[in-house]
C-alpha cells in the first residue's frame, strides 16, 4: 500500500480557516489554535446579533414614535391602541420614516386615530 502524506489536506483546511480571520488582532489572524477559537465565536456573535439587530430597530422605531407622538400631545401606547381601533395597518419602521421625512403625513395619521367616530 503507498504511502500517504496528509500535507496538502491539512493545509488546505488551515488555510480556510485563516481566510476567516483576515483583519483579526494579534496571533488570532495567523496561529490557526487561536483563529479556530475566534472565527468560532465571530461567527456565535454574528448569528445571535443579525437576531439582535431586529429588536433593537424596533426599539428606535418606538422611541421615534414615541418622541413625535409626544410633541403632539398623546402617548405612545394610546397611540398604538388608537391604531388597532381604527384598523390603520401601518408597522412602526414606515411610521418612523414618515416622522423623519413627512411630518405632516404623519400628523394626518394622528389626526385619524384620534378622530371620533360614530
Amino acid at each position: 500500500m503507498p504511502r500517504v502524506k496528509r500535507g496538502v489536506t491539512a493545509n488546505h483546511r488551515r488555510k480556510r480557516l485563516l481566510k476567516y480571520t483576515k483583519g483579526f488582532r494579534w496571533g488570532r489572524k495567523s496561529k490557526f489554535a487561536l483563529a479556530k477559537e475566534a472565527v468560532i465565536h465571530a461567527w456565535k456573535y454574528a448569528y445571535r446579533d443579525r437576531r439582535n439587530k431586529k429588536r433593537v430597530f424596533r426599539a428606535l422605531w418606538q422611541t421615534h414614535i414615541n418622541a413625535a407622538c409626544r410633541a403632539n400631545g398623546l402617548q405612545y401606547s394610546r397611540f398604538i391602541h388608537m391604531l388597532k381601533e381604527k384598523n390603520i395597518a401601518i408597522d412602526r419602521k414606515i411610521m418612523s420614516q414618515l416622522i423623519q421625512d413627512q411630518p405632516e403625513a404623519f400628523k394626518k395619521i394622528i389626526e385619524q386615530a384620534t378622530s371620533k367616530s360614530k
